[in-house]
C-alpha cells in the first residue's frame, strides 16, 4: 500500500506529488493564456448531452489524482465559452488578466479568510488599501469614504440597497419608493425584492431617445408619491447600462437627489471603470456625488470572477448597519482602526479578493489600465465609423463606453419589423452556430438588436470586421 493511500484519510498527498500536479495546472493555465485567441469563444450543449458526459453516483473510493485532472482539462473547462476572447461580443466580457489569475490560485492555495483582522491582518490591510485607491480615483470621500469587495455586482448593489434602507428607513419601509430607469440592470429589482421590497414599491421610471432616464418624468412620479403619502427613499442610476452603455445625468440627479434627500445610489457595474478614460471621465461627470457606487472589477478592470465592489461616502453607515457581536466574536472586536469586512457587509467567510486587485495593478500600472480602457471606447467608435459608412447597417445606439447596438437593414431593401427582427435574430444565432463569434442580440425600442461589447484589450477593429462580414454573408443567405 502506498503513502499516498495510507494518507488518504488525511486528504494529503505528497511533496513531490503536489508539485507535479501543481505544474501540470500552471502549464494548462499558461496553454489557455497563450492559446485562447486560436480557439473558437462558443460552446454549444443539451442538458443530455452533459448528463451522458459527468452524470454519476457519488465515487466511495478515490481515482488517481492525475486522472481526475486530465478529465477536468479534457472535458470540464473545454465546455465553457471563453468569455476572454476577442470575439466574445455579447453579454459583458470577461477579459482577466494573467497576473491576477494567478494571484486567485495563491489566495485560495493558502485558504486565506479575509473577514475580519484577527484572522488575517495583511489581507484585510490590502482590501483597505485597494478601496482606498478606488475611492480617490472616484473622488469619493478619503477618510470617511469607506467601501467592500463583494461576488459582483449584484451583491454590491444588494449591500447597497440594504444599507440605504436602514440609513433612511430604519425598520420600517412599507411606504418606501425606490425609483430607477427601465434600463436599470435586473440585479437592484432582485435585491429589492430580496430585502422585502414589493412591486409596488418601485417606480420605473421612462428614458429619453438616448436611453437616460427622464428627469421631468422623474420629478413627477416623487412629486405624486409624496402627495399620496409615499416615503421617496432612493434613486438608481445607470453609470453605464448593460444594454447602450448609456449614462444617466449623474450630475442633474445628483441635485435632485439633495434637494429631495433621496439616497442617492449609482450603479456603475458595467461602465465605473471608464472613469480611467478621458471620454469616459466626462460621461461620468457626478459619480463622485453618489452617496454609494458599484463597480465591478471582474469587468472592465479585467479581473476574474469573482470580484465587486461597492464604495460609500461614510464607511460608518456600512457598519452601523452590517454589524453584529456575536459572543464567539467577543475576542477580535474594539479596536476601532482594525477593519473587520464582516461589519461593513453581509459574509462573514470571505475570500481574498483583494490580493488579484493589488497585484495586477502593482504589477502592470495604473497608466495600462487607462490604456487597455480607452482603447476599447475608441474601438467601439471606430465600429461606429464603419457601419454608418454602410448601406447595409443601421445603428440603433450609437457606440457609448465601448457599447454599440446595431442591426441588418439595408438601404436599398424595404423590410417589415417582423421581417427585420426576424434577420436580425437568424444573423445572431448562426454567427453563435459557427462558434467563431458570440454575438447575441437585444431589444431596443422594440426592435431586435445586434450588440456588440468591446471591453477585451486583444480584440482588433480586424476581428471586428471579419464578424461584420460573416453577418452580412449570413443575411445574404437567409434572403435567398
Amino acid at each position: 500500500m502506498s503513502k499516498n493511500t495510507l494518507e488518504a484519510h488525511k486528504l494529503t498527498i505528497s511533496k513531490a506529488e503536489m508539485q507535479s500536479y501543481g505544474y501540470k495546472i500552471v502549464d494548462a493555465i499558461v496553454e489557455h493564456f497563450d492559446t485562447q485567441d486560436t480557439k473558437n469563444p462558443v460552446v454549444t450543449a443539451t442538458r443530455e448531452e452533459m448528463d451522458n458526459l459527468f452524470l454519476e453516483n457519488v465515487p466511495e473510493n478515490g481515482t488517481e489524482a492525475h486522472k481526475v485532472l486530465d478529465f477536468v482539462i479534457d472535458k470540464v473547462l473545454t465546455e465553457s465559452n471563453i468569455v476572454s476572447h476577442p470575439k466574445s461580443y455579447s453579454f459583458v466580457p470577461g477579459p482577466s488578466n494573467f497576473i491576477s489569475a494567478m494571484a486567485d490560485t495563491l489566495a485560495t492555495g493558502f485558504n486565506v479568510f479575509s473577514g475580519g483582522w484577527a484572522a488575517s491582518p495583511a489581507a484585510t490591510e490590502l482590501e483597505i488599501v485597494t478601496i482606498n485607491w478606488l475611492l480617490k480615483l472616484f473622488k469619493f470621500p478619503n477618510k470617511k469614504g469607506g467601501g467592500i469587495f463583494t461576488s459582483g455586482g449584484s451583491m454590491a448593489n444588494l449591500t447597497a440597497l440594504v444599507t440605504a434602507r436602514r440609513q433612511k428607513c430604519g425598520d420600517e419601509f412599507s411606504k418606501a419608493i425606490v425609483y430607477m430607469s427601465n434600463q436599470t440592470h435586473s440585479s437592484n429589482i432582485k435585491a429589492l425584492k430580496t430585502i422585502g421590497f414589493k412591486k409596488e414599491q418601485v417606480r420605473l421610471i421612462p428614458v429619453d431617445s438616448d436611453y437616460k432616464i427622464s428627469i421631468n418624468k422623474l420629478k413627477n412620479a416623487i412629486a405624486k408619491d409624496r402627495i399620496e403619502g409615499y416615503q421617496p427613499f432612493c434613486l438608481i442610476a445607470n453609470a453605464g447600462t448593460t444594454n447602450t452603455g448609456s449614462v444617466d445625468q449623474l450630475d442633474e440627479l445628483a441635485k435632485l437627489c439633495k434637494n429631495e434627500k433621496l439616497w442617492f445610489h449609482v450603479d456603475g457595474a458595467y461602465g465605473g471603470a471608464a472613469i480611467l478614460s478621458e471620454k469616459g471621465a466626462k460621461l461620468l461627470k457626478g459619480i463622485q456625488k453618489a452617496d454609494s457606487l458599484t463597480i465591478d472589477p471582474h469587468k472592465w478592470f479585467f479581473q476574474p470572477y469573482e470580484m465587486g465592489c461597492l464604495l460609500v461616502r461614510d464607511h460608518k453607515w456600512l457598519s452601523s448597519t452590517f454589524s453584529e457581536k456575536p459572543e464567539y466574536l467577543r475576542d477580535i472586536e474594539g479596536n476601532t482602526s482594525e477593519i473587520n469586512f464582516y461589519d461593513h457587509g453581509i459574509q462573514l467567510t470571505r475570500r481574498f479578493r483583494a490580493l488579484k486587485f493589488y497585484m495586477s495593478i502593482k504589477t502592470f500600472g495604473l497608466k495600462a489600465f487607462r490604456e487597455a480602457i480607452t482603447y476599447n471606447i475608441d474601438l467601439a467608435e471606430a465600429v461606429e465609423d464603419i457601419l454608418r459608412k454602410s448601406s447595409d447597417w443601421e445603428i440603433v445606439s450609437h457606440a457609448t463606453l465601448a457599447v454599440i447596438n446595431f442591426r441588418y437593414n439595408p438601404i436599398k431593401k424595404q423590410f417589415s419589423e417582423k421581417k427585420l427582427d426576424t434577420l436580425n435574430q437568424e444573423i445572431s444565432k448562426r454567427v453563435i452556430g459557427t462558434k467563431k463569434a458570440l454575438l447575441v442580440t437585444t431589444v431596443l425600442q422594440g426592435q431586435v438588436v445586434l450588440r456588440m461589447c468591446l471591453i477585451n484589450p486583444r480584440t482588433t477593429i480586424e476581428d471586428v470586421k471579419e464578424t461584420l462580414d460573416r453577418c452580412l454573408s449570413f443575411a445574404e443567405l437567409c434572403l435567398d
